[in-house]
């Protein structure tokens, strides 16, 4: 392979600059497994879609990208085992040609498998876990090149599937499959802010995956996006309105008065999971990049409580936030996914691209939100003092004896995850 020179990188929406003293772009696997063997210390570029310092670093950067990804699905197992650098979006139509389906999907599917699962990302369904939920084994390269793969029931699976890139690169990840199944997707719009807390419950439990959007200010209202699997739809038309709140009479944005083109279909047209479950057709950028984000992740029972808790901020948050989704997960075992241990909520903020102005926002909700424990998205902006955020972990001692071991060196380490775990960045 060529010498690398030092080059320049940012993250997907600019917020995150960085200069690698190494950028190495391997065509096999075999030449990965021999850049990440040689170097001192190394960090793996994804989708770049973070928002924070996870994935920078100043070390070697290593990019899979560019080795010809593998799909391959096992019918009598029912499992899919995957390349780590493919997206959502293309192993969905490979796993849906083969009429199956994955569990879930997040909002944008234009991210990579192995960097969603690493920081805990998820879609929604009070009955569906995070995607990292769905990992049957991941395969990794460990710090001398060698391969490794962890499987479920092995005593270090559920210490190594959410792993903010501390343990080794992802090369492939084997997923759990379901039959394939069709959705229908609605809108409602203006449920009004009391209705949405007082029938929180039933609102996130309505469907197989639900999402609630509002801009916040002095009155806030929702936007109801409802997923419903048309096996589980008890009738043939959807319900008039809930709770206020009627059928969007078009086709709906997140975002108010956006052009919803790039906007999964709506209105009820029947099609497959992978085109009903993320809220963004692949085919479009769903924006410029022209944003920041932050994400807060609570025990579910205390979402109506944290809303409340919020709403004394309306005015605030309405100056900065572009959208505020809220989604539900169910709980997991995984000990660094924010869901560990308790049925979730997540309260997303999609902010105005000023980080000047939103810092100080961001941290008046994270003081609304500090009597609800909350969880920052380990790829998104947050100031919640990074001492605090590990003792929300019950088991980030156990993980940070597992990085010990696997990496002794602290080869896969930047100063991000150096924190994360109590250790000392180089």
């Amino acid at each position: 392979m060529p010498d690398s020179a030092p080059t320049a990188l940012q993250n997907w929406a600019g917020n995150i600059r960085f200069s690698p003293s190494r950028f190495e772009a391997p065509a096999t696997l075999d030449e990965a497994r021999a850049v990440v063997a040689a170097a001192p210390r190394l960090r793996v570029l994804g989708s770049g879609h973070s928002f924070n310092t996870i994935a920078a670093s100043d070390a070697t950067m290593v990019s899979l990208a560019g080795i010809e990804p593998e799909v391959n699905i096992n019918a009598l197992t029912g499992t899919v085992r995957a390349s780590g650098w493919i997206t959502y979006a293309a192993l969905s139509a490979a796993v849906h040609r083969a009429g199956f389906a994955l569990h879930n999907m997040a909002s944008l599917p234009h991210i990579s498998i192995a960097g969603s699962i690493a920081t805990g990302t998820h879609g929604s369904g009070n009955g569906n876990g995070n995607l990292a939920t769905a990992v049957a084994a991941i395969e990794f390269i460990g710090p001398d090149g060698e391969l490794r793969t962890v499987a479920r029931g092995d005593e270090d699976f559920p210490g190594s599937v959410v792993h903010l890139g501390a343990l080794g690169v992802v090369h492939a990840v084997t997923l759990d499959l379901l039959p394939g199944f069709e959705m229908r997707q609605y809108v409602y719009d203006g449920l009004a802010f009391d209705q949405a807390v007082v029938h929180f419950d039933e609102l996130t439990s309505a469907a197989y995956s639900t999402s609630l959007f509002t801009a916040w200010g002095a009155e806030p209202q929702f936007q109801y996006w409802v997923k419903q699997r048309t096996a589980d739809q008890t009738h043939p038309f959807p319900k008039a309105n809930w709770y206020g709140a009627p059928l969007a009479d078009g086709p709906r944005h997140p975002v108010p008065g956006v052009d919803p083109t790039a906007c999964t279909e709506q209105q009820g047209q029947t099609g497959p999971w992978h085109e009903r479950l993320p809220h963004f057709k692949p085919e479009f950028t769903p924006s410029s990049g022209d944003e920041l984000q932050s994400e807060f992740l609570i025990d579910r029972a205390d979402a109506p409580a944290a809303l409340e808790a919020m709403a004394g901020l309306g005015d605030k948050l309405g100056s900065v936030v572009q959208i505020c989704e809220l989604r539900t997960m169910k709980g997991d075992d995984l000990w660094l996914s924010p869901a560990f241990g308790r049925d979730t909520v997540g309260l997303h903020f999609t902010w105005v691209s000023d980080f000047a102005a939103v810092e100080p926002v961001m941290s008046a909700i994270e003081g609304a939100l500090e009597p609800f424990s909350p969880r920052p998205h380990w790829g998104k902006l947050f100031s919640i003092p990074i001492d605090d955020v590990r003792s929300r972990y019950p088991r980030m001692g156990d993980f940070e004896k597992l990085r010990e071991r696997v990496d002794p060196e602290g080869k896969f380490t930047n100063d991000f995850s150096a924190a994360v775990t109590g250790g000392t960045a180089r």
